[in-house]
């Protein structure tokens, strides 16, 4: 093989360090972008984060992100931190990565601690479903033999209160000696059935249902006819066998329906409402409110990070100054002013694509999705004058504060379907025509897909059935035979 020295001319695409910070703030949450925050201060001496208590002069407002530390007089071998911060950014930074590179963005650690104490332990702290039923077994009366079976069958019970485990395995899993009979297990499972909540501990619907209804008393109205459904009829009523659910009850229509109506009182997930995990909050990026007939855009100011320069720090950096301390602190400031100028570049960003949304999104804010017109990522693109991807960046997982509730940004995205007229319709107005129409029907006759295809027909939005029935089924919305109801 021969070696030869050759020079050969291209173009590259390269991604600076502070492309690089940009991007990777770009697509952060809120949350997150907390936690890059305060990673930043932690290994930046030059950052500090504003305090709200902190003094500020009468009619000085100070930026979030803009440096301002306060001017003062240096010597002439050093520089004042206004210098610093008027000084421009070197157009040629070192380049450390090629486009081509796969660039991975590294997750924010999340911090162990929260005032002082492990979030883990906070999170283990909350009692789940099988903690609340053990200590309803520890406060019962029970011999020793009986309580291995009951810890044994909660621990089978799952979040949702059911029991996941046949008696067969369950039985099978006791140690042989201890002999245990059938006729054993059955009344301890019995026992755990009694517990809070109600229907606890059941092998299937029909179980945790009838276990339900045999707590209330005898003498409520409906409770019989109701027990008597659930234990030999429930399959008819899972069918919405209405006429064969009256032949067989010798209920009428009222009378089924009451009895119905107490079914579906009952919880078929009893375990559900206990130890649910910690609840998310959503923090709005963006708020929007109506002023004058005309719509506000603006960001959180709770959401953004309150950041400026150290002016103390900014102070001890040295003009000519090569020492291993100086060159420390100029590298850290030029790094806090990049951090800082990352921070304004996300904020002007997320601002201009919000208000270019709301502009195309204002049927929406005033009458609601029916008026939520068709929107893709390439009109907002073309409207700020930036690439598609970067669009895409600034709308995952940050979210708009509107009159009409929490939005993410990607909500107001969506395809378009045709009209008989020519026009466009959003598919997001479709789905909301929907769910208002199977909303309005009668419970008697429910409106099938292709009715409301035909309805949807009349006001000259062409859609078909297929389409529809997939619309429904993104809404959670059953078919028409399942939805059937008595009045």
């Amino acid at each position: 093989m021969k070696q030869a020295l050759t020079l050969r001319l291209g173009q590259q695409l390269t991604m600076t360090p502070q492309l690089q910070q940009a991007i990777r703030l770009l697509q952060l949450s809120t949350m997150d972008l907390r936690l890059e925050v305060q990673q930043a201060i932690e290994s930046n001496p030059m950052l500090e984060l504003l305090e709200d208590e902190e003094d500020t002069p009468l009619g000085q407002d100070r930026d979030l992100t803009e440096p301002t530390p306060e001017p003062a007089e240096v010597f002439d071998a050093e520089v004042s931190a206004t210098e610093w911060q008027d000084a421009p950014i070197p157009e040629e930074l070192p380049v450390d990565s090629s486009w081509d590179d796969v660039y991975e963005m590294p997750a924010p650690a999340t911090p162990t601690t929260v005032d002082g104490e492990d979030r883990d332990d906070r999170s283990s702290t909350e009692e789940t479903l099988t903690d609340y039923l053990q200590w309803q077994l520890n406060l019962t009366p029970m011999s020793d033999r009986d309580r291995l079976m009951a810890a044994a069958i909660i621990d089978a019970i799952d979040q949702d209160g059911m029991l996941t485990a046949s008696d067969e395995e369950l039985l099978s899993g006791f140690d042989p000696a201890l002999d245990i009979e059938a006729d054993e297990y059955a009344a301890v499972l019995k026992r755990i059935q009694q517990f809070d909540p109600p229907g606890v501990a059941a092998r299937d619907l029909r179980e945790c249902l009838s276990i339900q209804l045999r707590q209330l008393p005898d003498d409520g109205l409906w409770v019989a006819q109701a027990r008597a459904l659930v234990d030999n009829h429930l399959d008819l009523l899972a069918a919405q066998d209405l006429a064969g659910l009256k032949r067989k009850c010798q209920l009428d229509d009222d009378a089924l329906g009451e009895v119905i109506r107490l079914i579906q009182s009952l919880n078929p997930r009893p375990g559900a409402g206990i130890g649910g995990g910690e609840t998310e909050y959503v923090i709005p990026d963006v708020i929007v409110r109506k002023s004058n007939n005309s719509w506000l855009v603006e960001l959180n100011p709770e959401a953004t990070p309150k950041l400026r320069i150290n002016p103390d720090y900014a102070r001890l950096v040295k003009r000519a100054d090569s020492s291993a301390d100086n060159t420390f602190l100029k590298n850290n400031l030029q790094e806090a002013r990049w951090f800082l100028k990352s921070l304004v570049s996300r904020n002007e960003t997320l601002l201009k694509v919000a208000t270019r949304i709301v502009e195309h999104q204002r049927g929406f804010l005033e009458y609601g999705e029916e008026a939520m017109k068709p929107l893709v990522l390439n009109e907002i693109a073309e409207a700020v004058g930036m690439h598609e991807s970067t669009i895409s960046r600034v709308t995952t997982r940050k979210y708009m504060h509107t009159p009409r509730g929490v939005f993410e940004l990607k909500y107001f995205f969506s395809s378009h379907l045709g009209t008989t007229s020519g026009g466009e319709v959003s598919s997001t107005a479709i789905r909301a025509l929907i769910k208002k129409l199977c909303a309005d029907e009668n419970p008697r006759k429910p409106l099938s897909d292709s009715k409301i295809a035909a309805i949807l027909a009349e006001q000259k939005i062409s859609v078909a059935r297929r389409t529809v029935a997939k619309y429904r089924e993104l809404l959670s919305i059953p078919p028409s035979n399942e939805r059937k109801r008595l009045v």
